[in-house]
């Protein structure tokens, strides 16, 4: 047997006889248990006994977020099969009952969910998995598709660098992510284009997510003057890439030397209130700000971390560098699980459709967790796509199965797949396969299906 062969049978070894002495459990009962069960309840709204419960209905919403075919038609199709296997009536396979069920469910459970899943997958999330002892929070934006009906268009307006008619309706999405985990645990939404929607106020509304202790880690749109007082504050570090204004004006000759292109510097107060603050805040904030910067690579770094006994340069650049995770992550919600364009029509269950993804997001990273925490790895050294695949084809059978072993063998599977260590990779952004030689539309869809009607399609470049 090859050494490779001999490493995988005795990593299966070593979960099993971990999974017999461990509740394999664990990370699922946090889906049933008292806390989340509670919040549960208190979100349900007044309801009768319908074939499409609000919980029923939240169920077949996420099956549609993690399918591959995301159609209503196919989430009523697999319900009827069910009932039907299951000896009872089927089901009408017609959708408007379980589309009308979608438009009751409260967008507020759906929301409060994704905030309590992650919460608590964050909290059980071993110690050994954090930075130097302390919970790091990651941000980043960005931008998501909806279909192109007015309705969506005036509520979150297209790019203005697009012709009307031929542009989507952009909202923009920033999340703070758990980095031992993967787990969203919040997130705010807002207009790509206008007041309020930039991803510093779509931050500065979910501060209230992260605990004293935490470190947040964020690229150049988060490192300003008020966001890294206001961390302070409430006793969070921030570690962030310095903005390029910034950056083009460092010199590591100023301020207290602590290394080699590391120093303390003193930031002063920004003369000009921001539109946003209240004057009472602005005069609140300290009129001289310490924080450290430091180069890592190519990359100025500005941070609150400033003793260099307890946080050495080598740390905070490799602290910078998981990073990357969530631009992954945002990768995994858009390519993998195919948020990148949503498909409801109206503002209101677009939104909630986008909730709905970022809860089967945390179901998905539940079961990796709770897989690298039998197989004595870290969650972010599993596959996010390998564990999404095996575990849509594990749930049609998981109910005919004994759910002890079933679980455990789920599990199991999920860990034989390790991500790479790809450090300092490149890619080239381009494509190798060629597109279709049909013409991008230049005009709106109405008047170019007009044109066809009287004139015929275009002849085709040779």
């Amino acid at each position: 047997m090859n050494p490779r062969c001999q490493t995988i049978v005795h990593q299966q070894q070593r979960i099993r006889r971990q999974a017999s002495n461990t509740d394999a459990y664990a990370f699922f009962n946090l889906l049933t248990g008292p806390e989340l069960f509670d919040c549960v309840e208190s979100l349900l709204p007044d309801h009768r006994e319908r074939l499409f419960p609000p919980t029923e209905t939240l169920s077949m919403f996420m099956a549609q977020a993690l399918s591959a075919d995301r159609s209503c038609q196919k989430a009523v199709n697999d319900l009827a099969i069910k009932q039907l296997l299951g000896g009872l009536k089927p089901c009408s396979t017609h959708t408007g009952g379980y589309c009308r069920a979608r438009q009751r469910l409260p967008m507020g459970m759906v929301s409060t969910l994704v905030r309590t899943t992650g919460r608590l997958i964050s909290t059980y999330a071993a110690q050994t998995w954090q930075w130097m002892g302390r919970p790091v929070r990651l941000v980043d934006g960005t931008t998501v598709a909806m279909p192109d009906t007015a309705a969506n268009q005036a509520a979150y307006p297209q790019s203005r660098g697009q012709k009307a008619g031929l542009g989507f309706p952009i909202c923009r999405l920033v999340g703070i992510v758990c980095l031992s985990s993967g787990a969203v645990l919040d997130a705010a939404l807002g207009r790509f284009r206008g007041k309020g929607g930039d991803e510093q106020t779509l931050l500065r509304s979910m501060l209230d997510t992260l605990n004293a202790g935490d470190v947040l880690v964020g690229d150049a749109y988060y490192a300003t003057y008020f966001l890294l007082c206001e961390l302070q504050r409430r006793g969070i570090d921030g570690v962030f890439e310095q903005y390029d204004a910034r950056r083009r004006s460092t010199d590591f000759r100023r301020g207290k030397r602590l290394g080699t292109r590391d120093h303390l510097i003193a930031l002063e107060k920004p003369r000009k209130r921001p539109a946003w603050m209240s004057v009472a805040y602005y005069e609140q904030v300290p009129d001289r700000l310490e924080v450290r910067e430091l180069k890592a690579g190519d990359k100025i770094l500005v941070t609150t971390l400033r003793c260099t006994g307890q946080t050495p340069k080598a740390a905070l650049k490799t602290l910078f560098r998981s990073r990357w995770h969530v631009e992954l992550d945002l990768r995994n919600l858009k390519a993998t699980m195919g948020l990148e364009m949503l498909s409801c029509k109206t503002p209101a269950m677009a939104i909630k459709e986008l909730w709905v993804y970022l809860l089967a997001h945390n179901l998905i990273r539940l079961i990796m967790a709770q897989s690298a925490s039998l197989a004595d790895c870290l969650p972010r050294e599993l596959s996010f796509k390998h564990s999404l695949q095996l575990w849509l084809a594990w749930r049609p059978f998981a109910e005919a199965m004994s759910q002890s072993e079933n679980l455990n063998g789920l599990l199991l599977l999920v860990a034989q797949q390790r991500v790479g260590n790809r450090a300092g990779r490149v890619e080239p952004r381009a494509l190798k396969r060629r597109p279709k030689p049909y013409p991008l539309l230049t005009r709106t869809r109405h008047s170019a299906r007009a044109e066809i009607q009287r004139s015929g399609h275009p002849k085709r470049a040779k």
